[in-house]
């Protein structure tokens, strides 16, 4: 398996006028192109171009996440930001002549209708007058980003930064993991003023072009954004109302179930993130151990994962290890140049670095089995997609757990489905929320914190925080990146949960089988919306009626609740 090494993967950068050449020199092939394979021939010289370009992009925003203090990085960054749109309108131009042009029944029959709706949706996104606001959203982003890099704690004797401070925010030690929590909320209630005064921001700019390009609010626009092609807010809406109505009573047994075991007679927030009186299971070894570890596993798991899994390795496109200044959280990019995906996570000693691992590497096998594609818009499917490949790797490695867990395999395989139940409240909450957010972009930073306080209301109605600062006032929302970063990306996590739940419920049947229909899934990349995706392998959508009325009860019966 062939690929290339991280070091080699350059990219120049990019000039407007060198872009804006190319995009001409394209159009003038299209303009005088007579027959089908000539014009198909324009198609794919195109999708050269933008792979080269997203590698560009992908590995510039890379860097800066790596080291959110390097100068050069940064500079890099903001250059890139201030280019998209620009090239966005360049884009975006070429989708609407091909969406209008005579060639359009020769696309579709080549590539299928998935990227004649995938384009009507670009379209709608982007017109000129909102470039400098979109550079402007951009740079919000990454001021948030750099401010959370920025926090620094001294915990314990250690100095550590947020992501190193939740090892300790599930410690064994009661005291300790409030104390934890008190000297984490304590810095964003410090932070306040900033963290409202970015998000207002963004809210009111992002409303400004939905404005602008012809919708009512942020919600029509960020819909397009996200590309949900086959499924609408209506669908959204009683899908939230089913994980209210079906899961949030469930998870507050599985919360008083909880407080039972830890032996208190009230579950804090500080106690959310631990199941067991003796502590959640650990890695029994650091980062290269567990790297080794993923090795065997991975070559026990077949279909291809075990081949994959050694190239990123030898090629180094993964960056797991948690350091000062580095952006925190995870996720998987790729360079499709080079027809090679990474990933990035931040390691810090607990349970959740196996689950954080698994889950990226699904959304890099994905990518890496579709990358031969025939178009880059094919690469990685719509979110909510992507994410079953991911959260369905989390639980189809269940097998592979004594690995990394010796004789706490069981108590990880029984605390990890009890956190991915409890998990389908929290990311409705999100979702909700954020509508409530675009449908009154005007509300103040109390109003907002307000409206997150009747979402964990009405979804998370166990939640105590005691005294803890900032959370208590309705700020929990400030540290969950998606609402700042990625509007409406989140519950694509909570759908392709309850898709994910089906794939262990099925390996749990005939495991073989499972994991054929998984690498097939894999394979289809985005060639397909959401729940055709599903569909085709042996999926309910979560949109259908009783979804998740199985789900629920294949897990309480698990659980013996």
């Amino acid at each position: 398996m062939d690929a290339v090494d991280f070091s080699e993967i350059q990219v120049p950068t990019p000039t407007p006028e060198d872009v804006r050449q190319q995009y001409e020199a394209l159009n003038q092939q299209l303009a005088i192109a007579t027959d089908a394979n000539t014009a198909m021939a324009v198609v794919a010289d195109w999708d050269q171009l933008r792979r080269r370009l997203d590698t560009w992009q992908n590995l510039t925003h890379l860097q800066f996440s790596r080291d959110t203090r390097d100068a050069d990085a940064k500079a890099a960054l903001e250059y890139c930001d201030e280019l998209r749109p620009k090239l966005t309108e360049l884009e975006v131009a070429m989708k609407r002549r091909l969406l209008d042009g005579p060639w359009l029944g020769e696309i579709r029959q080549r590539f299928g209708d998935q990227v004649i709706a995938l384009w009507q949706s670009h379209v709608l996104t982007y017109e000129p007058a909102i470039e400098q606001a979109m550079v402007r959203e951009a740079k919000i982003g990454n001021d948030y980003t750099e401010l959370l890099a920025s926090a620094s704690f001294e915990f314990r004797g250690e100095t550590t930064n947020i992501e190193g401070i939740r090892k300790y925010l599930v410690d064994a030690d009661r005291q300790t993991r409030h104390d934890a929590a008190e000297m984490l909320w304590s810095w964003f209630a410090s932070q306040r003023e900033p963290l409202d005064t970015l998000y207002d921001e963004q809210v009111k700019l992002r409303d400004s072009m939905a404005r602008t390009l012809g919708f009512e609010n942020f919600i029509g626009l960020g819909y397009k954004r996200m590309n949900r092609v086959d499924y609408d807010l209506h669908d959204v809406e009683r899908y939230r109302a089913a994980v209210r109505d079906q899961v949030v009573p469930l998870a507050t047994e599985l919360r008083n179930r909880q407080a039972q075991q830890l032996g208190v007679d009230q579950l804090m927030f500080w106690d959310e993130g631990i199941h067991d009186p003796t502590g959640n299971p650990k890695p029994q070894g650091d980062h290269d151990w567990m790297i080794d570890r993923a090795k065997e596993m991975f070559d026990a798991m077949g279909g291809g994962l075990g081949e994959f899994f050694h190239m990123m390795d030898r090629c180094h496109l993964m960056d797991l290890k948690n350091r000062p200044t580095k952006a925190g959280g995870g996720f998987c990019t790729d360079f499709p140049a080079f027809g090679v995906p990474y990933i990035y996570a931040n390691f810090n000693g607990t349970k959740g670095d196996v689950e954080v691992f698994t889950h990226e590497i699904g959304h890099a096998f994905q990518s890496y089995c579709s990358r031969h594609q025939p178009l880059c818009d094919y690469l990685f499917p719509t979110y909510e997609s992507c994410e079953i490949h991911s959260m369905s790797l989390e639980f189809l490695t269940w097998p592979e757990m004594e690995r990394f867990f010796g004789d706490g395999a069981e108590r990880f395989r029984r605390i990890h489905l009890i956190q991915s139940l409890l998990f389908l409240p929290y990311g409705v909450a999100v979702d909700h929320f954020q509508h409530l957010v675009y449908a009154q972009p005007n509300a103040t930073p109390a109003e907002r914190r307000a409206m997150w306080q009747e979402m964990e209301r009405t979804y998370l109605p166990h939640r105590s925080y005691g005294d803890l600062p900032h959370v208590g006032d309705g700020g929990m929302w400030q540290l969950q990146r998606h609402i700042y970063l990625n509007p409406f990306y989140y519950i694509d996590y909570t759908l392709a949960q309850t898709c994910a739940l089906q794939f262990w419920v099925r390996s749990r049947q005939d495991f073989g089988q499972a994991m054929q229909d998984y690498v097939a899934l894999c394979r289809r990349g985005g060639e397909a919306p959401f729940q055709e995706l599903a569909r085709s392998a042996g999926l309910v959508s979560p949109f259908d009626e009783g979804c998740l009325t199985d789900v629920v009860a294949q897990a309480r019966a698990v659980l013996e609740i």
